[in-house]
């Protein structure tokens, strides 16, 4: 139970209080946390630990759960939270100055973790409790923590026990470096467009381009590889050329076909070291391959069921997926006099098409979501239907742009949560929840810890003085991730290793986050979250029908390129040889699942980050994998919605009671035919997806 790498919180203050990596009495101390503080505080930190692991693993430390979680777990959780605290830092505020702080703490950290959870001491402590004197949370956090053991080495002797550790080690300095490259590859490209290339473009793109290019005293406009830019340009430019350079230019990041110095960020030779260390560790655990040790704590069964469960998607998806291609080549040459598409060129017929068949622009949408509206929006679904109340909060912040909420019910606080959601330079890319604290009745004090979130995007800041302006995507990004901040928030368990989060099932994970996926597609919600940027009005009817009607557009095409990534993920880590080149195999991957083939230049493998640097190893299925648990869940909303669409209180607190609180204090399908009274259907799914 206490040597996860996930971020958790603190108690009592160690040491000197002019640190503030070291202050446990609050909130992290965002606006004070300096490089400087990173060493002297992890020093401490890991010296106290240590010592509590010296302490409960001596003869004669009685083998209790309590007794050790007093003892050990409340000195990890203050390395854990003070290391989570600059880790966060590290993704959201990065300088060269944070960045070598953390580099150098980062081998003594692994070091530690890796020590903690292959100790043979402590795992003969664990295995000596009584599970009499266990209640039904710590049973289950006990069970994890005993596999855990064993997938961390703890049965290992002598060199091989040593071996492992040095991969650990090194498998942490490869992760960062690959997730360095590719922040820095991103970042280091410029193109200042003129005027005229930039024709299509939406205007707001164009004036936040036009003022990056003017804060650097550069005329033109400053285009850039972050997604607020990039997506649009690859969606609205008429220009083929423009398109082509910066997509070039995105699928060759971090690689050898990078342009010119910016090779000096190619990832090939990490991806290469990551894969065979990966194996090696999975040998070293008697595993033949490193998909058979990833799957073990997920409800999938072995990499053959993930591999067949993909496999058996893919075909019902693809004749959807050449339908979708066939319509785009047919519009492209009638419509567009475009013969001969090249890849740079599919997301912009996508969209020419989409306006042709629906009549709207997801530009012509995006007026509508402004980015205070959408989420007063997702909190009104969020407090009714959970039967909570959201409201603004003070914590020390990272950024001026950074805003902190609670939430409570019945005037008790139930958790916080940080929110960062416009995209900067130093900021990694994409979205994503992870946790600042942990709700975990504290063996130290006997006081309930509330739980606390970070919720991260990368949406475009607003222009001349207007509020920021969402994409339809951008807003079910913002609900998925609150999703996942609830699941974290709102649960009742106080065991910290099964709360939240904590100990769910990896494949299960994204249940709760695709859940609220759904709600960005009702009326009801999108009537209360919507007002025109510049006339306050609400979204038309007329729009949302149209919306609803382009909603599975190319979701054929879309659920192969999932399973494209999330094939090429499971066979990497199974069936290929890494001694040998990794592209081949995702060459025969497209050429068996994909119906649009990438140019030879192409590397999105090389910033893949989820599965090089992210916990998704032999992991990427979970997405589809919960896809089908979500949608089922979500059916049960629309079996018991009201003639006017809205919900049925009932099914939200069964939800909420059944999936949410539960947290990770029993197996994920338990909750989920606690919820529904049956085993998860593909049907839901498919229909949702128009492939039924």
């Amino acid at each position: 139970m206490a040597w996860r790498l996930e971020r958790r919180a603190a108690g009592r203050t160690i040491g000197t209080m002019s640190n503030p990596l070291l202050d446990f009495s609050g909130l992290p101390l965002f606006d004070r946390i300096r490089p400087e503080h990173v060493a002297p505080a992890m020093d401490a930190l890991l010296e106290r630990a240590n010592q509590a692991l010296q302490t409960v693993t001596a003869p004669g430390f009685p083998a209790s759960w309590d007794a050790m979680a007093r003892e050990l777990d409340v000195a990890t959780e203050h390395l854990g939270r003070a290391w989570g605290a600059v880790s966060h830092l590290n993704s959201v505020m990065d300088t060269p100055e944070l960045r070598a702080a953390y580099n150098e703490a980062l081998p003594r950290i692994t070091e530690f973790w890796t020590r903690l959870g292959a100790d043979e001491r402590l795992y003969a402590q664990y295995k000596a409790i009584a599970p009499a004197s266990l209640n039904a949370e710590q049973a289950q956090a006990h069970k994890n923590a005993i596999r855990n053991f064993v997938l961390s080495g703890a049965e290992l002797t002598g060199t091989a026990k040593e071996r492992y550790a040095q991969i650990q080690e090194r498998l942490a300095e490869l992760q960062q470096k690959f997730s360095e490259n590719t922040l820095d590859a991103t970042d280091a490209f410029a193109y200042y467009a003129s005027e005229d290339e930039l024709d299509g473009v939406p205007e707001d793109v164009r004036q936040a381009a036009r003022a990056a290019a003017q804060a650097e005293g550069k005329p033109g406009c400053k285009l850039t590889l972050k997604m607020p830019c990039y997506l649009p340009v690859m969606q609205f430019a008429h220009s083929s050329r423009l398109r082509e350079r910066l997509y070039r230019a995105y699928t060759t990041r971090a690689s050898d076909q990078a342009e010119g110095e910016a090779q000096r960020f190619d990832n090939t030779a990490f991806i290469r070291e990551i894969l065979a260390l990966r194996q090696e560790e999975a040998r070293l655990l008697g595993y033949l391959n490193f998909g058979e040790v990833s799957v073990v704590p997920k409800m999938a069964e072995s990499p053959a069921q993930v591999i067949a469960f993909l496999r058996d998607l893919a075909r019902r998806a693809r004749p959807y997926a050449e339908k979708d291609v066939a319509d785009l080549r047919a519009f492209a040459a009638e419509h567009l006099g475009m013969h001969d598409p090249q890849a740079w060129d599919w997301p912009y017929i996508s969209e020419r098409l989409k306006e042709a068949r629906y009549a709207f622009s997801e530009q012509e949408v995006k007026q509508y979501f402004t980015a205070p509206r959408v989420l007063a929006g997702l909190f009104d679904i969020v407090q009714t239907l959970f039967e909570v109340r959201i409201v603004r909060d003070a914590a020390p912040v990272w950024h001026p742009a950074v805003e902190f909420y609670r939430i409570e019910r019945d005037g008790e606080l139930v958790g916080q949560f940080y929110l960062d959601q416009p995209a900067r330079p130093g900021k990694r890319g994409g979205a994503w929840m992870d946790d600042v604290r942990t709700r975990w009745l504290r063996p130290d004090t006997g006081q309930l810890q509330t739980p606390v979130a970070h919720l991260v995007c990368n949406f475009a800041d607003g222009v001349d003085g207007k509020p920021a302006l969402l994409t339809h995507d951008e807003v079910i990004t913002l609900f998925h991730e609150f999703g996942h901040g609830l699941h974290h928030m709102l649960t009742q368990v106080n065991e910290r290793d099964v709360s939240g989060i904590g100990g769910v099932e990896w494949d299960a994970v994204e249940l709760p986050s695709q859940f609220m996926e759904n709600f960005c597609w009702e009326w009801g919600v999108l009537q209360r979250m919507t007002a025109h940027v510049d006339t306050g009005a609400a979204l038309p009817r007329a729009l949302f029908d149209k919306m609803i009607a382009a909603k599975n557009f190319q979701s054929g095409m879309q659920t192969l390129r999932q399973i494209e990534f999330a094939l090429f993920d499971m066979l990497l880590h199974t069936e290929h040889d890494p001694a040998q080149d990794f592209l081949p195999l995702l060459d025969l991957v497209r050429a068996e699942v994909a119906v649009l083939q990438p140019p030879a230049f192409s590397r999105t493998a090389h910033t893949f980050s989820h599965i090089f640097a992210g916990g998704y190893a032999a992991g990427y299925y979970s997405y589809k994998w919960a896809e089908v648990l979500s949608a089922d869940a979500y059916a049960a909303f629309e079996e018991t919605a009201a003639p006017d669409g809205s919900h049925h209180l009932p099914t939200g607190r069964r939800y909420r009671q059944a999936i949410l609180e539960a947290g990770g204090s029993r197996p994920a399908m338990e909750s989920f035919k606690a919820f529904r009274g049956r085993e998860p259907s593909l049907d839901a799914l498919l229909r949702h997806q128009g492939m039924a």
